[in-house]
């Protein structure tokens, strides 16, 4: 996995209560289980991301996560929520935001899930504008 900032996100996940530090670390092993090629930043939204020079919009960038009191969050996508509305049935989100309780088991295989569903809407993305 490569790194844009070296040791960006070990201090973003550094910064958060320590009783979030788990289950951070476990969302960013599960994103980078999901996509090993991706670029882990922090530079875009100054929280973790992923890049993929297979997508062309948001700068490469097809999934993030954060620390917001009391959740784990992930950003990808409205697709990807659309698409997996089922399955998220039990977590609070947004448009594009899961929101993971803290102090539960991070839901690693869920995670993995929508990561890997994220960087293909993303690639999608970039196909069909070329097609235009």
């Amino acid at each position: 996995m490569a790194k844009r900032k070296s040791g960006g996100v070990d201090e973003y996940i550094a910064r958060c209560p320590k009783e979030a530090q788990g289950d951070l670390a476990k969302v960013r092993a599960a994103i980078r289980a999901a996509a090993p090629g991706a670029t882990e930043r922090t530079d875009y939204f100054q929280m973790p991301g992923y890049s993929n020079p297979g997508v062309d919009y948001y700068d490469g960038m097809f999934a993030w996560f954060s620390f917001k009191k009391p959740h784990i969050r992930l950003h990808v996508p409205p697709s990807v929520i659309q698409k997996h509305r089922k399955e998220l049935a039990g977590y609070a989100t947004t448009k594009a935001i899961v929101s993971f309780p803290m102090g539960k088991p991070a839901p690693t295989r869920l995670v993995k899930k929508l990561v890997k569903a994220s960087l293909k809407a993303m690639k999608e993305k970039r196909i069909n504008a070329i097609k235009t």
